[in-house]
C-alpha cells in the first residue's frame, strides 16, 4: 500500500497561476513551446547581481535537473537567450503519475545585454542545477571619456 501526500493548496496556487499568467506576469516569463502545454508559463527563476568593482553583471538561473548538454545559450543583437528542455526519466504521458509538479517541457528566457557586449565576453557555468552567466556591464569602449575644452 502506498501513502501519498496531497497538498490541495498546490493545486489552488496552480489554478491562480494559470488564470493570471497571461495578464499580469512580466514579459520575461515565457510560455512553453511545441510539445508542451500550450499557454502554460514556465517561470525560470533568475537573480541578477551587479558588481561595481569588477564592472560585471552575473545572471543566475535555476535549472534543476538540466544537464550541460541540454541547455543552449545564444547571444544575438544584444540579447542573451537561454533555452533547453526539462527532461524526466518517465514519459510525460505515463499513466503511472499520481502527482506531477515538475515541468517536462521546453523552456526559453531572454535578457538584454548592455550595448557593445561581445559573445566572447559572456562566461557561463552550470553546476548543481544552477546556471551562472557573467558578462561586463560596460565595455571599455563605452566608458565615459572627458573632453577638455580649449
Amino acid at each position: 500500500m502506498s501513502i501519498l501526500y496531497y497538498d490541495p493548496f498546490t493545486e489552488f496556487d496552480r489554478l491562480f497561476d494559470d488564470a493570471f499568467a497571461t495578464r499580469f506576469l512580466p514579459t520575461t516569463t515565457l510560455e512553453t513551446t511545441e510539445g508542451g502545454r500550450s499557454g502554460r508559463a514556465i517561470s525560470i527563476r533568475l537573480d541578477l547581481h551587479e558588481n561595481k568593482e569588477s564592472n560585471t553583471v552575473t545572471a543566475i538561473f535555476e535549472l534543476p535537473g538540466v544537464k550541460q548538454g541540454d541547455v543552449n545559450i545564444d547571444v544575438h543583437q544584444n540579447r542573451l537567450t537561454i533555452s533547453g528542455e526539462f527532461k524526466s526519466e518517465f514519459a510525460p504521458d505515463d499513466p503511472g503519475y499520481v502527482v506531477k509538479e515538475r515541468p517536462h517541457d521546453k523552456f526559453s528566457r531572454s535578457i538584454n545585454l548592455p550595448a557593445g557586449v561581445k559573445p566572447e565576453d559572456v562566461k557561463a557555468k552550470l553546476e548543481n542545477g544552477v546556471l551562472t552567466i557573467a558578462f561586463p556591464k560596460v565595455t571599455p569602449e563605452q566608458e565615459p571619456k572627458r573632453i577638455t575644452v580649449s
